[in-house]
């Protein structure tokens, strides 16, 4: 903040505390000091008021908010270059601050979110260090491991893959052995880490609301699904034309690439819908699905964690 701000500031916010002592104080001068049955002259839709001092306790209700405001400018820093006299941390923001805090820097937000991180961090720190260097399978074997890695999911998947983690529309089940980029242990690692990026093209320009039609049915039969009856529908066409666009991602046998995160046709796991209408959005606007990458969130020990917790999801067999 420069310089200006800062005197603005300052001086804006003394002023009017000021301002404020001097209304309190000149209105409570000018009060008579006793009750009265007089009243102020006026009527308020014929309601008249006493002309009666404030009530004491009301008055130091006012003196109270001033003197609050008045300890909380000097606990904490706002006005200048004061830094307030509650306890600094050793970790400054500038040169600048070295040199006016003589070695410390105030108490700030940040610095408390700092102090608290660094505690967590000499507490858990261990622990997860600990983990980090066990294999993940071994990790989501371990109970109290488990237990942490569904807080981190709490926290941090939940909102996206639902609290039980069974996914929703265009967010993946990860319960269930249907993976797009694979569900060994360390490429969920890898998953998380640097999180995804899908892309289906859309065709509608390309193939024509006929082909997308056609297609549509032929990778809906893939998957044993009946197609609605009153519709044209010409699965050899739509063979055709998925040989010649789609089989390059999803594979000449419609089993998917997981390298490319193109899923299998042929199964019944649609994470966009598999109804003949919703696979027609899919084929005519195509798809854009993503995974934020969670490495600078959390670090590699607490997506280890995390990915053994995952990993757990779809080998009960193996945690149990």
């Amino acid at each position: 903040m420069t310089t200006f701000w800062n005197w603005y500031i300052t001086l804006l916010t003394l002023g009017t505390i000021a301002a404020l002592i001097w209304l309190i104080m000149a209105t409570r001068k000018g009060q008579r000091a006793e009750s009265t049955e007089e009243t102020v002259g006026h009527a308020f839709d014929g309601i008249e008021e006493y002309d009666n001092p404030l009530p004491k306790w009301w008055f130091m209700l006012f003196v109270a908010t001033i003197v609050f405001a008045l300890g909380y400018l000097v606990l904490y820093p706002g006005l200048g270059n004061w830094r307030g006299i509650l306890p600094g941390y050793e970790q400054l923001d500038s040169e600048a601050d070295l040199a006016f805090a003589d070695g410390k820097s105030g108490w700030t937000g940040v610095h408390q979110w700092e102090k608290e991180m660094a505690q967590a961090e000499a507490q858990y720190g261990p622990l997860f260090e600990k983990y980090a260097a066990m294999p993940i399978e071994q990790v989501a074997q371990d109970p109290q491991a488990l237990k942490m890695g569904g807080r981190l999911f709490a926290s941090n998947c939940s909102v996206c893959h639902g609290s039980d983690a069974k996914g929703a529309y265009g967010f993946p089940n990860l319960t269930d052995n249907d993976w797009l980029w694979g569900g060994e242990a360390e490429t969920i690692k890898t998953t998380i880490l640097g999180g995804r990026q899908a892309t289906m093209p859309a065709w509608r320009d390309v193939i024509g609301e006929e082909g997308i039609r056609n297609v549509a049915g032929y990778v809906r039969s893939l998957s044993g699904l009946k197609n609605p009856e009153g519709v044209e529908i010409d699965l050899a066409k739509g063979k055709e034309i998925f040989a010649t666009n789609c089989a390059v991602c999803h594979g000449p046998e419609a089993k998917g690439t997981q390298a490319m995160g193109a899923p299998n046709l042929t199964d019944r796991t649609w994470l966009y819908g598999s109804s003949f209408g919703q696979v027609q959005q899919t084929l005519r606007y195509g798809r854009n699905g993503r995974m934020p990458a969670q490495e600078e969130m959390l670090g590699n020990d607490k997506v280890h964690l995390l990915a053994a917790y995952v990993y757990s999801l779809s080998h009960k067999e193996e945690t149990e």
